[in-house]
């Protein structure tokens, strides 16, 4: 149930022209500011894991690992998709509030959710 909820946001966030993906657009958005959420795909390579833990570790951006290439891809209606960047703040905290906390990547879930 969880998980179609954050597929739904997802796609209700690229509707909204909030969400953009692929990696060098996510990439782009975590380095502008613009990123307040990344998601990964649970089968991206490793080296691509690595590469968007440090950078948004960097930019302060809570990054979690989540779903497959062709689920997050299918979500926001594209095709198969390794990470997407959240551009809005509200629709980061309510996917955030969704998400498994073990599925967070990088920083403390406490920091993700406002709990010091």
């Amino acid at each position: 149930m969880t998980q179609n909820k954050v597929f739904s946001l997802l796609g209700l966030a690229m509707r909204a022209k909030r969400l953009v993906s692929g990696e060098f657009q996510t990439l782009d958005a975590v380095k502008c500011g613009k990123a307040f959420l990344v998601i990964v795909a649970k089968d991206s390579s490793a080296n691509t894991m690595d590469q968007f833990e440090r950078k948004c570790y960097y930019y302060e951006v809570p990054m979690a690992q989540f779903g497959s290439k062709e689920e997050l891809g299918h979500a926001i209606g594209r095709a198969d998709r390794s990470s997407v960047a959240i551009c809005d703040e509200g629709l980061a905290e309510a996917i955030v509030k969704q998400l498994p906390k073990e599925s967070f990547i990088g920083q403390k879930t406490e920091e993700i959710n406002g709990e010091d």
